[in-house]
């Protein structure tokens, strides 16, 4: 009877203790636009890539931004970011789309474009939303050929990994 009582006595212990553990973090089971929805801000860093028309390597120029994108629950996108190339300040704003998918996982696809509203690249992301979609990690998925230097005598690719976070839900 003793043990019956220590262990009834435990086990409510331990079902409270689960309870208050779970009350206090609720998980998303699976992400939606509705709730990767909202105000974001990034920071992006990586290394340009420099080659000439023949596709050989020239060089590597480090690159990092910092940005701040709105999500609609309809997937579109806009922002602004400023990075810096090499040491070259570029301002840009930004329009796309987002995707997600059910498991946590999708795209961003952003053009930029610079003061005077001309375009300057493009970029297609693979993300991972964690942390309760609170977070994303993404990596470039396709290589913005850019014409580089501006006479076009080769292009810049990039090899970029992102991480942003939400600052406020769209609901």
């Amino acid at each position: 009877m003793k043990h019956s009582i220590v262990g009834a006595i435990l086990f409510a212990t331990l079902l409270l203790s689960l309870a208050k553990v779970a009350s206090a973090q609720p998980l998303i089971a699976y992400c939606t636009n509705f709730n990767v929805a909202g105000e974001w801000a990034y920071v992006e860093t990586g290394m340009a890539v420099v080659y000439d028309q023949t596709g050989k390597v020239l060089t590597t120029v480090p690159y990092a931004s910092v940005g701040r994108y709105t999500l609609g629950i309809d997937g579109n996108l806009s922002g602004a970011r400023t990075a810096s190339s090499g040491g070259t300040i570029l301002k840009a704003t930004i329009t796309g789309t987002a995707t997600v998918n059910p498991d946590c996982t999708g795209t961003y696809t952003a053009t930029f474009y610079d003061q005077s509203g001309n375009v300057t690249g493009s970029v297609v992301k693979f993300v991972v939303y964690v942390n309760n979609a609170t977070e994303a990690r993404m990596i470039v998925t396709s290589t913005p050929i850019t014409p580089y230097p501006p006479n076009g005598t080769g292009s810049l690719g990039t090899v970029l990994t992102t991480e942003a976070k939400k600052l406020y839900p769209a609901y």
